[in-house]
């Protein structure tokens, strides 16, 4: 398999930075952008044609689900992960309806973390 392509979109820098630099000490992993703003986010997702984009919904500024539904939107084929800090059962229920791919805590160790990011890409057997 081949390298993933990952864009972060999480409004908080220390977490935003530091997600960053686990995944870019990761083999092949392919960080294509990292933001703090969602609308720049989507810009960047539309220019960069990311495998991945991960995002935190819960925002400062209220707009995560909001960000995700813009995302989906523009980028159909994108795979989205919300990549959060605390379980919401409604907050995921909402994601996974907006097209989410994925919706995991951000205690989750590095490793597994690839793992789940490489499992959206690999190809499905044929039924």
């Amino acid at each position: 398999m081949g390298r993933v392509r990952v864009l972060i979109i999480d409004d908080h820098d220390a977490v935003r930075q530091a997600l960053e630099a686990r995944l870019r000490s990761a083999e092949g992993v392919e960080i294509v952008g990292c933001t703090g703003c969602w609308q720049e986010g989507v810009l960047l997702a539309v220019e960069r044609a990311p495998d991945v984009v991960i995002l935190e919904t819960k925002r400062s500024d209220g707009q995560g689900l909001a960000a995700l539904r813009r995302l989906k939107a523009e980028c159909p084929g994108v795979q989205a992960v919300v990549l959060t800090s605390y379980p919401d059962p409604e907050e995921r229920r909402q994601a996974l309806q907006a097209g989410a791919s994925r919706y995991i805590l951000k205690e989750i160790d590095s490793s597994q973390l690839v793992q789940e990011i490489r499992s959206l890409l690999r190809p499905r057997a044929a039924i």
